[in-house]
């Protein structure tokens, strides 16, 4: 993939489809071209508002950002999953599966949606009202075996988005259907991260969330100062989304190209695959990110790992390092990935020495 082409994008230059209680907006490949493989919508749902029972042609993986919702998904074997979900929360529904989502608590929910599909359209989703609406009231009364007047009330386009009841206890919603086996959703934040002298992070993939088989995900921490290691993806491009606070990232695509982009809150980022790249928190709190990929695992290839793995004489000689910096050099290589460096420690200059020595005295 060439890097020709811009690689960050702001969800707020997208778009806005306003509804009653809602909204939501979309980077796809025809907002962002480098977003082939994975595309993006972000939503909002008032309290008791509805993203009515739908379906889609892609798979739906879910990060909750605010607030909390309600959601329910039909298994094949007819089983019906449902879950209250908040701050940090995860869902995913394969290709195909019918489900809704409804706003709950004081605030509703936004919440980030990725799908396997970079051509992904909001506007192709199979809405349950769409659906109705264009199928005969007879056709309706056969099917469901009722009187076709009950289908008189139908809305007679989608209805998408709209206000609804606050739903009951989940324990009582539970209690009425027929429980699904499998489990969709998944706890990203209440996970036990892996901590590094400059961050942490949080790996969800088919490993610990076996239903989410066309998409993997890290949350990543970045402290100020800090930066996520110098690294590469083999398996997919990262699509990355951006939570909280600056950052800065710097693609290498290899014959002498590389280029580098800002990005802050809403901001959404793309990585081709085995580019390899870097991100600096280049403001004054933590960055949080997503690294999304389309791919039933999360990979990566950390250059300080694979150059601590490496004869010592080779990686000079590429180097050119000799002497005391050939042996400081790889001294300081390590063979455990730190996937977030801390702020590099400042060696003070004989000036700051004198000084400091000169206000003890």
């Amino acid at each position: 993939m060439s890097l020709t082409h811009s690689h960050n994008r702001s969800f707020t230059d997208s778009h806005v489809r306003l509804e009653e209680g809602g909204w939501a907006r979309e980077t796809t490949i025809r907002e962002l071209p480098t977003s082939k493989e994975l595309a993006g919508v972000n939503m909002r749902l008032g309290p008791g508002v509805y993203r009515e029972l739908h379906w889609h042609s892609e798979s739906e993986w879910a990060y909750i950002i605010a607030g909390t919702a309600r959601i329910s998904v039909l298994d094949l074997e007819g089983g019906c999953y449902i879950d209250d979900l908040k701050e940090g929360d995860l869902w995913y529904f394969p290709t195909g599966f019918p489900h809704g989502i409804q706003g709950t608590g004081d605030e509703g929910v936004e919440f980030l949606l990725i799908f396997d599909d970079g051509n992904f359209s909001e506007d192709s989703t199979f809405l349950l009202t769409d659906y109705l609406a264009k199928t005969p009231k007879s056709v309706l009364a056969k099917n469901f075996r009722v009187d076709q007047r009950i289908f008189d009330s139908l809305s007679e386009k989608e209805k998408y988005i709209f206000q609804g009841t606050m739903p009951g206890s989940l324990e009582d919603d539970r209690k009425a259907v027929i429980p699904s086996k499998t489990r969709f959703t998944h706890r990203m934040l209440d996970q036990k991260p892996t901590k590094f002298p400059g961050g942490e992070v949080r790996i969800t993939d088919t490993k610990n969330f076996p239903v989410s088989k066309t998409t993997a995900a890290a949350h990543v921490t970045i402290m100020p100062g800090g930066m996520r290691e110098m690294h590469w993806h083999p398996n997919a491009d990262e699509w990355s989304f951006f939570l909280k606070g600056h950052a800065r990232v710097t693609i290498f695509a290899a014959a002498g190209r590389a280029r580098t982009f800002n990005y802050v809150a809403g901001d959404v980022g793309i990585v081709p695959q085995n580019h390899a790249h870097y991100v600096e928190n280049i403001g004054d709190e933590p960055v949080e990110m997503l690294e999304m990929f389309r791919a039933p695992y999360f990979e990566d290839f950390s250059t300080e790992q694979w150059l601590a793995q490496t004869p010592a004489t080779t990686v000079a000689e590429h180097l050119n390092l000799t002497g005391f910096n050939k042996e400081k050099f790889l001294k300081s290589l390590s063979k455990d990935k730190t996937a977030v460096k801390p702020p590099l420690r400042k060696n003070k200059s004989m000036s700051d020495m004198n000084k400091a020595l000169e206000e003890l005295l």
